[in-house]
């Protein structure tokens, strides 16, 4: 059993380190339009990471990161767009940092939601 666990573990890091290059990748190379196939990846990678790293003691840490990374992203990419001389390729990665980190906080709610609801 403890075999399984840290393999899940290294998956999940992986993942999660993928999905973060992965972004910058897409960011510098197709920075005005990204591929549909990046985005689902990347997306896919962030349900990936809401599955697997985050552990029952660390949810309300996570998911407290998590809302303020994507507000913080949100304006930095708005920043990076109209007061930074339109930087497309900075943009565009907070954009995907997003989409990335969107399904897994989304993940780790649910979650938290349903034992929550299941205990009672």
């Amino acid at each position: 059993m403890k075999k399984r666990n840290e393999t899940l573990d290294k998956i999940g890091i992986w993942s999660f380190y993928i999905g973060l290059i992965l972004a910058a990748i897409i960011a510098i190379f197709q920075a005005k339009n990204p591929a549909v196939w990046a985005t689902i990846t990347i997306g896919l990678l962030g349900i990936l990471v809401g599955c697997i790293n985050v552990m029952d003691r660390e949810v309300q840490r996570f998911l407290i990161a998590a809302i303020a990374f994507m507000l913080s992203f949100a304006a930095l990419s708005n920043l990076a767009m109209n007061i930074f001389f339109n930087w497309t390729p900075i943009a565009t990665f907070f954009n995907l940092l997003n989409v990335f980190i969107a399904p897994a906080t989304a993940v780790v709610a649910l979650k938290e939601i349903w034992e929550i609801t299941r205990s009672k």
